[in-house]
Order: structure tokens, then C-alpha cells, then sequence
């Protein structure tokens, strides 16, 4: 087989494969992430219809071929990147109907939403098959996917020589997805900064696909399964399967597997109906409704995986657990009776960004709430840690501001507690079954505030939003006694003071009832904050940067609000202090990241 590192036939001039330029490349680039997005449908769809019990064999080997598509998708994008342009995923173009074309290939390459069987063996060998030898390299209406990147790696090696690496390879390296980033298979995780990485990223992706060079069925790499046996690429997985045996040292593509046994049972895949499309039900039906369902979870899939190829990487493990939503969801819908003998399925159809939900708002800087996961925040958001301050009784003082914390464009904060890359999301919530139903009143603070009048102040307070942060109790009495002696300037200025600390604006004043509210002057931030005694507290979300829920309704945008991040609120996604109750802690981020607390003298109200 011949593969873009190594090809000896002479190379086609690089107009014929439509590849003369930076902008044909990049466009083709983008193909190749839609060609690599195209395979995961119809893996998925066989995938989840075996019964892992009855036919593990097969699981391991459907399972390791999509893990491995998902890193061929990532190493295209990373190979978009490294030459200036954006991977595109959250688009209609990814998802068309089924059957579908695989993007630019030959027409008689067409993928199928199917179940397990003969049908999708003979797709996923068509789809997987080695270029002959001496195949020409084809930029569009290409046989073989080998052929489309022997015609990627030409254009690289021709725009390099007129151009050069530099020009070529322009693209900002920190966009770059690294191994650190992509943990799931065996297979080489590559950030391409030049042209030998580049061509070690596309032969990375033809030799899983179709096996090395020399024609071996070998793909260079363990068994993602057992790392104890060599692993065969694609093609040779799915021969395996057919012909019912394993290939062995010394098989050959000629001479077919003749190891052991590989045990396919039939009667163990769910009965899903072919190509299965929401038209086919009607509006507010069971298998409609969980149709939807899993269509909107799969575009958050696309948008988690766009949002992480365009500047922030570490989305990658927050797209990585939506899989697991995909999962239940899809094997739920496959047992769903449908028709005579089936059963229902997933339709990969896309859904709009407004029609998710939980993707509303269109703020520059905004937080959205995951269905049963992360904050996620867009815009660029300060992030940093404040400590608070308490004197040698243990009253609370004030706030102090730490180290800013690096983050990513849009970057995601762990909402279920478990986290082990606090206060980042690492994927934990899925893995863990958080449960992150909401239950936060959407009402504006002035329909659920109580109000306390003193003299020239009027006190304000909803004590749903108290995180017991214990400003308003004081080191001798609490507000709400001292609002009688307000007419001293200097209670009154103490009360003001305490309120202004209040995170979560649980207490507001005004200088008389009805009157504007008088906010302290607080930025667009977020801040991860921490109590006495190192208790891990809420998010301190300020300077009116707007959260909406789940469900896509907005929360009252104000200049400050605490968000739940121990996952045991009661009122989520708000913070209603059951950190304190559950005692609940965070790993020492290092001296560097936190403030530096421990005084017991006032120091003044620090933003």
C-alpha cells in the first residue's frame, strides 16, 4: 500500500489533484474532518447494537476502530490547524441524511446507518479498503481514503518547496491537540508543526486504516485491547470478523487470517431499523422524543469537539464523557420496538444551536450549564482564586484575591465535586452519574427579596442565594440588628461594608426602600473561592457576566451570584452552602495559585 511518507511511483502534478494552493489546501483538510466524522455514525450504530456479553470479540474490535477514527478525526484537525485554518464540526454538513456519500469520494462509497451484520461488514470493509498499488493520489471522487491523503501529502510536499515550511505552516501551535489531550487508543497523537509531522500525522491515519507499506496487516501499533498482541488496521479487523479468525504472525493479506478463533454471534445484535430518520414518527412520540434527545446530545458532541480544535484543547475531555450520554442514549432507543421485528435508533440529524437548549445566550462572555455536566465559559472570563480573610475569632473579615488561573478561549468548570483537575472539568461527572437537575428559581431578585429599612439605608435579602459566607453576622451582631442604629454613620458605613462582601448578593442595599441598588464595583470575573480552615467554597461569578441554565433559561443576570461546584445543591446550579455541611475540599493547587491568607487584621475590601 502505498502511504504519503513513502511513496515511490512518481508524484502527480499538483493541479490534477485540485491541492495548488494554501486556501485548496485547507479546504481539503476540512474534507478530511468530515471524511473522518462520516465513519462514526454508522461504527456507532453497530457498535451499540451488540450485545457486549454475547459478543465481545466484536465489541473490541468495532469499539477500537471508532476510538481510532476519533483520532484520525483529531490528527486532521490538527493538521487544519498547523496551516491557518478553523476545523469546522458544529454544521449541518456534518450530519446529512442517511445513506449518505462519504464526503467527495467516489458515489459508490455510501455509508448506512445499519446494526451489526453482514450488510454493515461488507460497508465497513468498502469503506476501509487498501489503495492497489500504484494508485494515483485523488484530491476529490477518490476510490480509497488512502488516495485522498496520498494527494494531501503531495500538496503539502509541493506547497513547501515554493513556498516554504514557514509560510505553510503557519498556524498558532497552541491550537495543537497533544498526546497529554487524547488518552483512548494506542495509536500516535501527533501536534503537526511542520512537514515531517505532518506526513507522520497522515501516515499515522492510513496505516490504522489500511496497514503499512509493506503490505502487512499490521498497523505498527499494540492491540489497543491487549497491548500484549500486535494490532491489524481497520480493513484486517473487519476481515477478521468475517471470516471468523484471527491473523497471525506470518498472515498475509493473500493468505487471509488463520489464528484463533473469533466467535460472532448474530442472535446477539438488537434488531435496529435500517437508516432510521425522525419523519418516521410522529411529533411527541416515545421514540421521537428520545430521537431528539439524543440528536441534541450529539450536536453538543460537535460543538464540544469544535470548541477544542479552535483554541482550547482541554474540551477534549468534556466531549470525551458526553460519549458516555450517546451511549445510554443510543442503546436505549435500540430497545424501543419499531415496526415488525426492529427496533428504534439514533438518526444523526442536526439540530440548530437554538434548538438545544442549553446553548442560548449569545453574549461574548456568558457560562451555559451542561445538561448533567460542566459550567461551560466563553469569552475569555478571568478565572482566579480568592481566599477569605478572618480575624483570630474566626469572624469574617474580607476577601483576598490570588493568582489569576491560566485558561483556554472557552474552558469548563467541574460542577459535580469530583473533578481531579479542580475547579476544571476533566469528564469525572460522567463516569461519576452526576445528577445536575435545576431547580434554581429563575425569578427576579426583587419579586423574592425581603426588605429591612434603617435610617438613610435600606437592606434587601433573599435567603435562598445565602451561601453562608457569614459576612452579614459580623464580630458582634448580625445586619438585621444593627439597621435600628444606623442613624451613626459609622454602623451604617460597617453595614454597607459587610453586605458589599456578601458573594453571592444574597444582601443588597439601597439608600432608601425602592431606591437603586448600590453594587460594589466588581469586574467580569469568576472566582473559585475558598473559606476557613481551607474549605473549598463556590464559583464567585461578578461583574454581570451573564449564566443561563440547562433548559436554556437565563438565570437574572446581576454584578455577583455563587455557583454550586461541591455538586450537592439543592437549588442548582446556584450554591446554597451545603460545601460547608459536606465539608468539601479541594487538592492543593501549590503556593503559587493561592492566596496568601492567615491574618487576623482588616484589611480592607479587595475586589
Amino acid at each position: 500500500m502505498n502511504h504519503p511518507a513513502g511513496r515511490q511511483h512518481a508524484p502527480v502534478p499538483v493541479p490534477s489533484a485540485g491541492i495548488a494552493t494554501l486556501d485548496d489546501l485547507r479546504e481539503h483538510l476540512q474534507w478530511a474532518i468530515e471524511l473522518e466524522h462520516a465513519t462514526l455514525p454508522p461504527y456507532l450504530c453497530a457498535l451499540y447494537s451488540l450485545d457486549p456479553e454475547r459478543n465481545p470479540e466484536a465489541v473490541e474490535a468495532v469499539a477500537g476502530v471508532f476510538i481510532e477514527e476519533m483520532l484520525h478525526l483529531t490528527l486532521a484537525a490538527n493538521l487544519l490547524n498547523a496551516v491557518g485554518g478553523s476545523p469546522r464540526l458544529d454544521t449541518p454538513r456534518m450530519l446529512p441524511p442517511h445513506p449518505r456519500r462519504l464526503p467527495h469520494s467516489d458515489p459508490s462509497l455510501e455509508l448506512s446507518l445499519l446494526p451489526f451484520g453482514d450488510e454493515a461488514l461488507d460497508m465497513f470493509l468498502r469503506l476501509e479498503q487498501p489503495a492497489p498499488p500504484g494508485a494515483p493520489a485523488e484530491g476529490d471522487g477518490y476510490e480509497t481514503i488512502g488516495q485522498f491523503y496520498d494527494a494531501v501529502g503531495d500538496a503539502l510536499r509541493g506547497l513547501c518547496d515554493r513556498l516554504g515550511e514557514r509560510e505553510v505552516f503557519g498556524g498558532d501551535p497552541a491550537r495543537q491537540i497533544r498526546a497529554g489531550h487524547f488518552r483512548h487508543t494506542a495509536g500516535r497523537m501527533i501536534a503537526v508543526t511542520d512537514l515531517a509531522s505532518a506526513l507522520a500525522a497522515l501516515e499515522e491515519i492510513v496505516e490504522e486504516g489500511e496497514g503499512t507499506s509493506r503490505g502487512a496487516v499490521w498497523d505498527g501499533d499494540p492491540d489497543v485491547h491487549h497491548p500484549d498482541r500486535d494490532e491489524v488496521a481497520h480493513y484486517y479487523r473487519f476481515h477478521e470478523l468475517r471470516a471468523g479468525r484471527r491473523y497471525r504472525r506470518g498472515d498475509t493479506p493473500r493468505s487471509g487470517p488463520t489464528g484463533e478463533k473469533v466467535a460472532v454471534d448474530l442472535a446477539g445484535v438488537l434488531p435496529m431499523r435500517p437508516n432510521p430518520k425522525i419523519a418516521d414518527h410522529a411529533p411527541g412520540s416515545e421514540i421521537r422524543v428520545a430521537q431528539e434527545e439524543f440528536n441534541r446530545t450529539y450536536c453538543t458532541l460537535l460543538h464540544l469537539l469544535e470548541q477544542a480544535f479552535n483554541g482550547s484543547p482541554r474540551l477534549l475531555a468534556v466531549a470525551t464523557a458526553t460519549m458516555y450520554t450517546i451511549k445510554a442514549q443510543a442503546r436505549a432507543l435500540m430497545r424501543m420496538p419499531d415496526g415488525e421485528g426492529t427496533t428504534a435508533g439514533p438518526t444523526f440529524e442536526y439540530v440548530p444551536p437554538e434548538r438545544r437548549g442549553w446553548i442560548a445566550g449569545d453574549s461574548a462572555q456568558r457560562i451555559t450549564v451542561l445538561p448533567d455536566g460542566p459550567y461551560l465559559v466563553y469569552g475569555g472570563v478571568p478565572l482566579r482564586r480568592k481566599g477569605k480573610i478572618v480575624s483570630g475569632e474566626g469572624n469574617a473579615l474580607t476577601w483576598q484575591t490570588g493568582d489569576a488561573l491560566p485558561t483556554e478561549a472557552t474552558y469548563a468548570l467541574c460542577r459535580c465535586g469530583h473533578s481531579r483537575s479542580k475547579p476544571f472539568c476533566d469528564g469525572t461527572h460522567a463516569r461519576a452519574g452526576f445528577d445536575g437537575t435545576e431547580s434554581a428559581d429563575v425569578r427576579p431578585y426583587k419579586e423574592l427579596q425581603h426588605v429591612h429599612d434603617g435610617v438613610n439605608i435600606s437592606a434587601q435579602r433573599v435567603g435562598e442565594l445565602c451561601i453562608h459566607a457569614a459576612f452579614c453576622i459580623g464580630r458582634t451582631r448580625p445586619i438585621a440588628a444593627m439597621l435600628a442604629d444606623t442613624g451613626d454613620s459609622d454602623v451604617r458605613s460597617n453595614v454597607m461594608g459587610r453586605i458589599e462582601h456578601c458573594p453571592s448578593g444574597s444582601y443588597s442595599y439601597a439608600q432608601r426602600r425602592g431606591g437603586e441598588a448600590i453594587e460594589p464595583d466588581l469586574p467580569p470575573a469568576i472566582s473559585v473561592l475558598e473559606e476557613e480552615d481551607g474549605l473549598a467554597s463556590a464559583l464567585w461569578v461578578t461583574g454581570g457576566v451573564p449564566v443561563h441554565r440547562a433548559d436554556g433559561r437565563p438565570l437574572e443576570t446581576r454584578n455577583r451570584m455563587t455557583l454550586c461546584r461541591c455538586g450537592h445543591s439543592s437549588g442548582k446550579p446556584l450554591c446554597d452552602g451545603t460545601h460547608r455541611k459536606i465539608d468539601f475540599r479541594e487538592e492543593a493547587p501549590g503556593p503559587a495559585t493561592r492566596p496568601a491568607g492567615g491574618t487576623t487584621t482588616e484589611k480592607g475590601r479587595t475586589a
